[in-house]
Parts: structure tokens; sequence; C-alpha cells
């Protein structure tokens, strides 16, 4: 029998949040048992930046007593992680798993250099970058990685074991039903998505919105103040943060996918939705392109274009036929991609190499 491999990741905060890389995680931490693994969880308290660099080092410390043969580095914590390693060799084998790029993706200028300088001195002391997108592998390999150091590693396809109960005609009497699951925060689009839809016809379509409400209060009062106009009362349908198989259900009875995202390291919601055989529209931005071609298996816009993310929409509510090429190829190309399972094959694949590899 092969032998257990023993891993730990250190994040930041509570890993039970409802973001893609913290379901990430637990989707590994749930399916290693099945790859002879273990993977349990670290976290360094959420002081924000840079106090949590305090914490940093107690969750260095704490991996090393842990009895673990690998420590993974979620790229969320890699900064806070920084300044002790800078001076300590770590004494067990270092993974960085990213998610985003050096430096964040949500902060203001200041942060974002400083944050990326410190995550550039963690990742020097990783043996290996494992990376969700192939977009993401592309800008580290800008930012002057070397790509025998980066894997690609990306979310699975499959949003749930189980399929929650159908969730009824998400139609509403209208044309068709359009999904987006994203958290209210900016750069997902909400607002932009709101004045897009807000151009079609009243009988043209069902906006429904999956995902938490108040990650960025601020931002999230001026969603409300949106919905609560006369141009989209009773058009629009606030789910809030649900269950993954709730989720499934969703995608499984809409008609498309529609996420106008700037900045999307990977856009496993993309791939979920494809997976469900539905055509997807968004910006041409972050990972998406990679995701899904314009014309093919959605309908891509440039970003800020609103005139003509609207029009994109109104296609797909007056043409059948084209939803169903577009979400009959989407599918097609979702298949392709690997299931939860396979990724934590590769996963722990991964980390079994750089521990077989390595000299500590």
């Amino acid at each position: 029998m092969t032998r257990t491999l023993r891993a730990v990741l250190i994040t930041l905060g509570d890993p039970a949040r409802l973001t893609g890389g913290y379901l990430y995680h637990r989707r590994l931490t749930e399916l290693a048992p099945a790859h002879g693994a273990t993977l349990t969880f670290i976290s360094v308290k959420d002081r924000g930046f840079p106090w949590s660099i305090v914490e940093g080092g107690r969750a260095l410390t704490q991996a090393g007593g842990s009895g673990a043969e690998v420590v993974v580095i979620d790229s969320i914590v890699a900064a806070y992680l920084a300044p002790l390693l800078a001076i300590r060799e770590p004494g067990l084998p270092l993974v960085g798993m990213l998610h985003q790029p050096p430096g964040g993706i949500d902060h203001g200028p200041v942060r974002t250099y400083f944050q990326a300088f410190l995550d550039g001195l963690a990742y020097r002391r990783v043996r290996r970058l494992l990376v969700a997108s192939e977009s993401l592998a592309e800008e580290l390999q800008r930012r002057g990685e070397k790509p025998a150091r980066i894997n690609v590693v990306p979310p699975g396809r499959d949003v749930a074991t189980v399929i929650g109960a159908p969730p009824g005609d998400l139609r509403h009497g209208r044309r068709i039903a359009l999904l987006c699951v994203g958290n209210w925060v900016e750069r997902k689009g909400i607002l932009s998505l709101l004045g897009a839809f807000a151009g079609l016809a009243g009988d043209a379509a069902t906006l429904h919105l999956v995902g938490s409400t108040d990650t960025e209060p601020a931002y999230a009062q001026r969603v409300r103040t949106r919905l609560s106009q006369p141009d989209l009362v009773g058009r629009v349908a606030v789910h809030g943060p649900i269950t993954l198989s709730e989720v499934a259900a969703m995608y499984a009875a809409a008609d498309a996918f529609v996420l106008p995202s700037l900045k999307e390291p990977y856009g496993t919601v993309y791939g979920e939705a494809m997976a469900f055989g539905l055509p997807v529209v968004g910006w041409r931005a972050g990972n998406l392109p990679y995701l899904a071609t314009d014309e093919r298996e959605g309908l891509l816009v440039e970003p800020g274009d609103m005139a003509g993310l609207t029009l994109a929409l109104r296609r797909l509510a007056d043409d059948a036929e084209l939803r169903a090429r577009l979400g009959a190829a989407a599918q097609q190309r979702a298949l392709k991609r690997p299931t939860w399972d396979e990724v934590a094959g590769l996963f722990f694949d991964q980390l079994r190499d750089v521990v077989a590899n390595s000299s500590v």
C-alpha cells in the first residue's frame, strides 16, 4: 500500500469562505484520502495588510511541528510569510499554490506594489509554483519566473457530487433565464451587468444573481441602489450565497451564463457553467479567453463596451438556435477539462514529486 502523504496548507483567515481559492482547497482536502494523502489547514489570522505578518511566523512554526512532509503556501497569505522566509531556510519543502498574481487583484497601487515584492520573496523559497490557470502561468513567466518551476493545476469542472432540487422555471415568463454566479465585489462587474441588462426589453430575460452580497459593503450598497430603480424592479432575482448543490441546480435550469469580470485569474464559474451546456458571456479579460472563444462557446465583449454587452445578451434572448449552438460547443470544450478528482490526482502527484526530490 502506498504510504500516506502528509501535507499542510497555510491560508488566510477562515478556510470556509465562499470564494474560489478557498473552495478549491476544501475540495482537495475532501478528496485527499482517495489519493493517499492528508491535507490540513493552518490559518494566519486576518489582521489586514501588513499586520498579519506578525501571525505569519507563528503559522510557519506550527507547520514545522505538524509532522507534515510538505507545506503548501496559498497565494493569499504568501506576503505575510515572506519576512521570516527571507531570513530563515524552511525546515520543510514548500510549494506555492497561486490563485492570483503577485500583489493580488483587489488592492490599490501602493499595496499591490509592496505585496508583490513580499510575494516574490516568499516564492523564491518554494520548490514549485502550482497555478490555477494558463493565463496566470503566462503572467508569472512575464515577471521572470522560469517555466520549469510552474505547473498548471486548474479547478475541476464539476460543481458538486449531487445536484440540488430543481429551482423551477427561472425564466419567470420571459424568453430566457440569465445566471450570474459571483460575489458582489467591484472587479466582478455586477453593476456593469445590471446596466447592460437594463437595456434589454422587459420581456427578454430574467437575471439571477448568486453569490455573497456583503463582501464589499460599499459596492454592495451601490448594487442594491441600482436594483431598486424602476428599469430593473421585478426583473432580477437575488439569491445570495447558496450551497454547491444548489448552484449546480441553477446551472442546470438556466439558459445562459454572464459575468463581466475584469480580473479573473481562472474563472471557475465559467467552466462550471460551460460543463452544464450554457453559453458564457463576459469581458474579453482575465482567463475567460482561455476558456471560451468568441462566437464558438460564448460571446466575449471588449472590457467596458456596455452597448456590446447589451447586444450579446439580446442576441442570446432572441436567437434560440444561437444559444443551442454555443451551449453545445461550450459543453464539449468543458468536458475535456479535468474533474475535481482528476485535479486532486494532479495536485498530490506534484506534492509527492517535490517531496521525493527534496534534499531537506
